[in-house]
This record gives C-alpha cells, structure tokens and sequence, in this order.
C-alpha cells in the first residue's frame, strides 16, 4: 500500500517516574493543575459525524475548565488519508489546513515563491503580507542558504515525497476556541515539494515529532502549555475528532509501556508479542525491537510489521476468519487481504474476526476489536481488508493510523519533560 497521511487516536501525557529511598517504582502523574500552562485545543477535520457513539467528552478528561475548540470537520480517511487541523499564520492571519503528523518534527506550508509546489486548499503563505514574519537568519546550528542569510530545512519520507524549504518565524494562531494566546513560533517555508506532498488537498504538515522544531517543543520551551498532547479520532464510519495540545487529567484504566526517548525522534513502544484470538505469534520477542523498534506515527495510514511477523499474523487472522470468502482489493496495484460475507455492520464484526492484543514488556496488555485493524473494501459492500502490511525490508514496526482509529479507542503517551526515560500510556476509553 501507498502511505497515506491519517491519524490515530493518540494523547500524549507527562509523567514522571521518582524512586523512594526504599527503591521502589513509584509513578507520579504529573496532570494539567491550577497555576499550570493552559491546555490548547485545536480541532481535527473530517466528515461530520454520524454516530451518536462518537463525543467529545474533554470536559470529563480535562482538569480545569478548558473548552473543547470543535470546529467543522472535513477530508475522509479512506479517500484522502489523512485528517487535518487548521492552523493561523502571521498578521493578518493566514489560514492552512495542515496533516497532524507525529513522525514530523517540522510544521511546513508552500511559501508564495515556491519553485515547486502543487494546488492545494488554501493560497500559500506569503510573507510580505505578514507584519510580523521574520526569516529565520543563519547560525552555526542550522544548515544556511548563503545568498538569503536565512536557514533551511528538508524533510525526506519513505513514500518517496519530499519538503524542502527556509525557516521562517511569525505568530501563529490556534483559532477563536482556544485558550493559548498566539505564539510566535519557527515554521517551514516551501519552496520545494514531491511526490504526495506535491498532490494531496491538504496545505502542509503540522509536525509534532521531538525536536527542537516541532511546534510542541516550541510551546513547551517558552512553558505556554504543559509538555503534553493528545489526539482523539472516530474510527470506521464515524470520522471526526480534536487534538489538545496540553495537560489532560487521568484516566481511570490504563495500559502504558516504557519508551526511551533517546532512541530516535519518533515516539517508540515496548512491543514484545502479539496474540491472535488468545493465542501467541510465534515470534520472538526482538523482531519489534528492530532498528527503530516499535514506533507510533499518526502520519502513516495502516500498520507495518517486519515480514516473518506480518506473515504470522496474517495467517493467523485467515485461520480465525476461515468462514469468510477471501476477495481480491479494491486497488488491483496492491495484494490487499480481504475477506466478504462479514455483513456491513462494524459493531458485530468479532463475530467473524478475532481479537488481538498487544502486550508490552511489563506485561500490560491493550486489546484490539476488529475495527482497529481492519479497514472497508472501498468496491464491495460488507467485505474489509487487513490494514496490517509488511514493512518490505524494514525491521521497525510501524503503527499508523488503521490500528488506532475506533471512536472509542484512546491511547495517552507522555511527553519527556526531564531527564529521565518516559512512559506512554494507553488506554481504551470513549473519547
């Protein structure tokens, strides 16, 4: 499959891990309190909803009285891929509509004098417009375009697209429902865009991996909002959803696994086995520890395991669904697995498919339905494919957007804020 840019439900959380004079683990949570930097909400666009299911409950999650900024949703997962939130930039403000990205440490929109860049939603960004725009001039910490003084950035992605650009620096604006201030923050300016990013509908990409461009680390470096972010999304057939840059309150249940925020700037798990229908893949435990080990990225649509485990798992699932009628996909370029017969009606789907559940390396274990890892036949009407991949000769282990994408399906991750390796936490709530 093509990578598409979508979303999963994903809410990032501090907390912090002190050991007692005894020596014991003892976990603080350190949540969005009175006197702490404001929570940003920004709203994620996508066909309205249609299920009744589907809420935005932050006022139950939220400490405080932070109000939920729910906007207009727009763009569909399985036509566009990706869900988008909008973001101001400079005065007077200039709209985007920009693909919330995790796997992105840089946020970029096409620059009015792009050399390359394609048609997109709204008019590029053009900084003689802006009074408050300034370009981000050269040091020794940046790579530097000579002739312009100014610093520049180039992001390279694995479907073969491209973004490169200069560094610019100018207010940015949540819109009227949040509470955090406008900003001034870094951003990129296109001046070259391939492949999809040169295609797609939506503007650019809101990066919110680590690193010290990501707008994320920016808030959290001028301490405007707490070191923390959160994503909730419908899943099949509802769509829809909100982000919250900012503290959360917690939650009653949880899953959580360690993460070493040093390995790499993505958000990594512990992932040590996978179970199909209460029975273990045979696989060792090190084949999601491979290269980037286990990584979250709401900027990939599906999930990607190494070969020998995705060949595990997919027989798995047709052992399970052998009731079903195998189908060829709706896109004759790709060997999508698919199955007909299960009946259109998402909620009785583990009637003909199996559970699975992810168990992490201090034995929690999150349970998947379904729904989190199948997605619709776009061409027959009750058939579903497997939104599991091979990640061709790639070690890592991708999750993208297909695992997490069930309305009532929430995952909460932490920020690093010290200087002490992580948790992410994960649990299954609605949302």
């Amino acid at each position: 499959m093509a990578r598409a840019w979508t979303l999963f439900t994903l809410i990032l959380w501090v907390a912090e891990l002190v050991l007692w004079g005894d020596g014991s683990d003892v976990l603080l949570l350190q949540t969005a309190e009175k006197g702490s930097p404001p929570a940003m909400i920004l709203p994620l666009h996508l066909s309205a909803p249609n299920s009744s299911n589907f809420n935005f409950n932050h006022h139950r999650q939220l400490r405080g009285s932070h109000p939920n900024a729910r906007m207009r949703l727009h763009d569909d997962l399985l036509r566009n891929g990706y869900y988008t939130t909008r973001l101001w930039i400079g005065t007077p403000p200039q709209r985007f509509a920009l693909i919330v990205d995790t796997g992105s440490t840089v946020t970029y929109v096409p620059c009015s004098t792009c050399q390359h860049c394609g048609t997109h939603q709204d008019p590029s960004f053009q900084p003689d417009l802006s009074k408050t725009y300034h370009p981000v001039k050269c040091t020794s910490r940046c790579n530097c375009d000579n002739k312009k003084n100014q610093c520049t950035y180039e992001r390279r992605y694995a479907e073969m697209s491209s973004s490169s650009g200069v560094l610019g620096e100018d207010v940015v604006s949540f819109g009227n429902q949040s509470d955090l201030a406008p900003q001034r923050a870094v951003f990129g300016c296109e001046n070259v865009e391939t492949g999809d990013l040169y295609s797609q509908h939506a503007d650019g990409i809101m990066g919110l991996g680590r690193g010290e461009l990501s707008i994320m680390d920016q808030l959290v470096e001028k301490k405007v909002v707490s070191d923390s972010f959160s994503l909730c999304y419908g899943g099949m057939d509802v769509g829809g959803g909100a982000m919250v840059l900012g503290g959360m309150s917690s939650p009653a249940d949880m899953v959580f696994t360690h993460s070493d925020r040093h390995r790499s700037p993505y958000y990594n798990i512990n992932l040590k086995e996978i179970h199909v229908a209460g029975k273990r893949l045979p696989l060792n435990t090190k084949v999601f520890n491979g290269k980037h080990g286990t990584v979250l990225d709401s900027g990939t649509t599906y999930a990607y395991l190494p070969q020998f485990a995705f060949l595990a798992f997919k027989h798995a699932i047709m052992k399970e669904a052998k009731s079903l009628k195998r189908i060829p996909g709706p896109d004759p370029n790709y060997n999508d697995i698919c199955f007909s017969g299960a009946g259109i009606d998402v909620s009785q789907l583990s009637n003909k498919f199996p559970a699975v559940d992810m168990v992490f390396d201090n034995g929690h274990k999150l349970s998947l339905s379904p729904e989190n890892y199948l997605f619709r036949h776009s061409k027959v009407r009750g058939a579903y494919c497997l939104g599991v991949f091979p990640n061709e000769n790639d070690l890592t282990t991708l999750l993208g957007g297909n695992p997490f994408t069930v309305s009532n399906f929430i995952s909460f991750h932490d920020f690093p804020s010290f200087e002490i390796d992580p948790l992410y936490y994960l649990f299954i709530q609605d949302c």
